[in-house]
């Protein structure tokens, strides 16, 4: 697990001079609920010109109903056999059909207080609606119980994470973004 906890953020810029951006064709974005996955998955798919999908509409229909874990699993190796993806969610119980495919994965460690501040924030913005990466019907909520997992998910969540991240690293890019301006200049170099 040391070389995924001393995994630092990369510069792109190291990449874009031997060519090896080529390779960030299948990208999984992970982290704590509010970290910024959908909003640096739209940034990037722009920018690389690669399709976005959302795993909160793949997980929800509408009504806030889950989807069965074994469509969930089949949508998602569906989606992997693509040429080109983005793929921004958490949900643990799928990563690794993710993470085998992938060739670059991007965890975003923030800060708890800034998960909170943000997810506050959004639900603030999209109350009493639905937000873009959302399925429709979804609309937008906030529980306790839902900030109490993102105080939590440093002690709790982020350990299984890294070691997730760990097992199926080689021969992948793995970027650990740790603050926004790291994620600013990931962006900018992309």
């Amino acid at each position: 697990m040391e070389r995924v906890e001393n995994t630092q953020f990369v510069d792109t810029s190291i990449l874009k001079a031997s060519g090896s951006e080529a390779s960030m064709k299948k990208i999984v974005l992970i982290g704590c609920g509010g970290a910024g996955k959908s909003t640096l998955a739209r940034q990037m798919g722009e920018r690389l010109k690669i399709r976005v999908h959302h795993l909160d509409t793949l997980h929800w229909k509408p009504n806030w109903e889950m989807t069965a874990r074994e469509e969930q699993e089949a949508i998602q190796r569906a989606l992997t056999e693509e040429e080109e993806w983005i793929m921004d969610g958490h949900y643990g119980s799928t990563l690794p059909i993710r993470l085998k495919a992938c060739d670059t994965i991007v965890f975003l460690d923030m800060p708890r207080t800034l998960c909170i501040y943000r997810a506050i924030k959004r639900f603030l913005t999209y109350r009493n609606k639905t937000r873009p990466d959302m399925r429709e019907g979804c609309e937008e909520k906030l529980d306790l119980p839902f900030l109490k997992w993102i105080w939590d998910f440093p002690k709790h969540k982020k350990p299984q994470v890294l070691e997730e991240v760990r097992r199926y690293s080689e021969g992948k890019r793995v970027l650990i973004l740790r603050s926004r301006k790291e994620v600013q200049q990931f962006v900018s170099q992309l």
